[in-house]
């Protein structure tokens, strides 16, 4: 689990620089020359310092999608509260009839929207929209609490241990050719880890005893695991399903080893 959270924080900290890059390439996108004459004024009149600078400066429209994109995927498994919060400042809203300032988003102004009244008054163009982005860094820059609560990483790691230490007894009754009782109790350690996700996400769960079938179909139809996981986990409940029942065929020591390895897998990668 440590190594997870490093993992996620070397992500955070990429993406808080990367959000530096956005917001300055915005800037420029939306006020041009201006913003091209402030630079050279910070150079202090070195136009070649300005036009380094300026040259190192990413494409907005690339670079905000790719900078979006890795953010909703790490608020979705660090915080997924904010998400739609964040997505609402890009997304146009849904419904929307007039566009004014109020309800300007980033989405409008990636496709250079501008929206004027009696011809020539500005009511909402790509300026409108730097609200949004400073929103959004904002909520990024909220993760940094998320990693320094101890609360969350004791939580966190008290889980992980229960889970190793569940997995550890599963390995050694296969290492003892106990194969079905080792395949069903690394199936009680994937359905625990799966139904915590669904916790971590808010995810409703209808159910009083849900299958992992049941956990794992509520986290792809909430987005949280795309279908690549979800094959994934189905794979490993029909394992663990052979392990359970007393059925004509049993489970070989490398289907339990599968089972024991793919649940190790989920439990550190998926939160």
């Amino acid at each position: 689990m440590s190594s997870n959270i490093d993992r996620y924080k070397k992500d955070f900290e990429k993406l808080c620089h990367q959000a530096q890059l956005v917001e300055q390439s915005f800037a420029h996108h939306v006020y041009g020359d201006e913003y091209e004459s402030a630079v050279l004024k910070s150079s202090k009149g070195d136009k070649k310092a300005a036009k380094a600078y300026l040259d190192a400066l990413p494409n907005f429209s690339d670079s905000y999608q790719s900078w979006y994109s890795e953010c909703i995927a790490l608020l979705r498994q660090l915080l997924p509260d904010r998400l739609n919060d964040f997505i609402r400042l890009y997304e146009k809203p849904k419904g929307r009839k007039d566009i004014s300032f109020e309800n300007y988003r980033i989405e409008d102004a990636l496709q250079g929207l501008r929206i004027t009244r009696y011809g020539s008054e500005v009511v909402a163009d790509s300026k409108s929209a730097i609200p949004h982005i400073k929103q959004q860094i904002a909520i990024l820059h909220s993760l940094k609490n998320r990693f320094e609560s101890s609360l969350y990483d004791i939580r966190q790691l008290v889980q992980a241990d229960l889970l190793d230490s569940e997995l550890d007894s599963a390995r050694e009754l296969l290492k003892h050719k106990f194969m079905r009782a080792a395949g069903a109790v690394a199936g009680v350690v994937l359905e625990k880890h799966l139904l915590e996700v669904c916790n971590n996400h808010n995810i409703k769960i209808s159910k009083k005893y849900p299958t992992i079938a049941d956990l794992n179909d509520l986290l792809k139809n909430s987005d949280v695991i795309g279908t690549p996981e979800w094959r994934f986990h189905q794979h490993l409940a029909d394992i663990r399903n052979l392990c359970d029942h007393n059925k004509q065929t049993d489970p070989t020591s490398a289907q339990v080893e599968d089972l024991i390895q793919g649940v190790s897998k989920v439990a550190k990668t998926l939160f």
